[in-house]
């Protein structure tokens, strides 16, 4: 058995983010996202859907065209093949993504 603490070592790195994964089962991976408020902003558009949680901190994103502002506790659900980006966060926010791949936005 395999355990973990999401928290344990989760500084902000110095620029970027950090992209951690912690577990990939079938289509599924799970990972911790650490990141600074030194970011990039880089559009995204993936061929998985992905359901992200913010832990720690807060965001500015850009989703499909629409500002959206995250905040500790909020999670957001991203179908396959959405643009989006992420325009700003708070120096060590802390994310928690699923990416779920092999099926379409929205269906069992």
């Amino acid at each position: 058995m395999q355990t973990g603490n999401l928290y344990l070592n989760s500084e902000a790195p110095e620029t970027g983010e950090v992209f951690e994964p912690l577990l990939a089962h079938g289509g599924v991976v799970i990972e911790r996202i650490r990141s600074s408020s030194r970011i990039v902003p880089g559009e995204y558009v993936q061929e998985q859907d992905e359901w992200v949680a913010l832990l720690r901190g807060e965001a500015t994103l850009r989703v499909a065209g629409e500002m959206l502002a995250l905040r500790e506790g909020d999670h957001l659900f991203l179908p396959a093949r959405v643009p989006h980006t992420v325009l700003s966060v708070s120096e060590g926010a802390l994310w928690l993504a699923v990416h779920i791949h092999g099926r379409s936005a929205g269906t069992e």
